[in-house]
């Protein structure tokens, strides 16, 4: 591996608790190539599904990954057990709604949401 560093074994946990991995990665390999290889092995029938990888969010102890940073840069090494592997956490943004769909609902009336009534 470059520079004779080991490599790191992740495993990505999605939000139904289902993984994708465990697999090795070499240490420069950057945020943004994990959220490619996510993307590409991402389960065909999940309900929620990632259009591209500015829909994911990777999370390693509780901090979100920049895109331009290394494995090696973004790892905590604090709890940590040697040779173990590392659970990443992906979120998925939600859909965004186009902006036709938002004006109608801006604009269409605003309704009672509870069932009382007024006296």
């Amino acid at each position: 591996m470059a520079g004779g560093k080991e490599p790191i074994e992740v495993k990505f946990r999605l939000f139904d608790g289902t993984d994708i991995g465990p697999s090795k990665y070499d240490p420069s390999t950057t945020i943004s190539a994990l959220k490619e290889l996510i993307l590409s092995r991402w389960p065909q029938d999940k309900e929620i599904t990632p259009k591209s990888v500015n829909d994911l969010k990777l999370i390693n102890a509780g901090r979100i990954l920049e895109n331009n940073r290394t494995l090696a840069e973004s790892r905590v090494p604090v709890g940590e057990v040697p040779g173990g592997v590392i659970t990443m956490h992906v979120v998925v943004r939600p859909p965004q709604a186009d902006k036709n769909s938002e004006k109608q609902l801006a604009n269409s009336p605003k309704q009672n949401r509870c069932g009382c009534t007024i006296l």
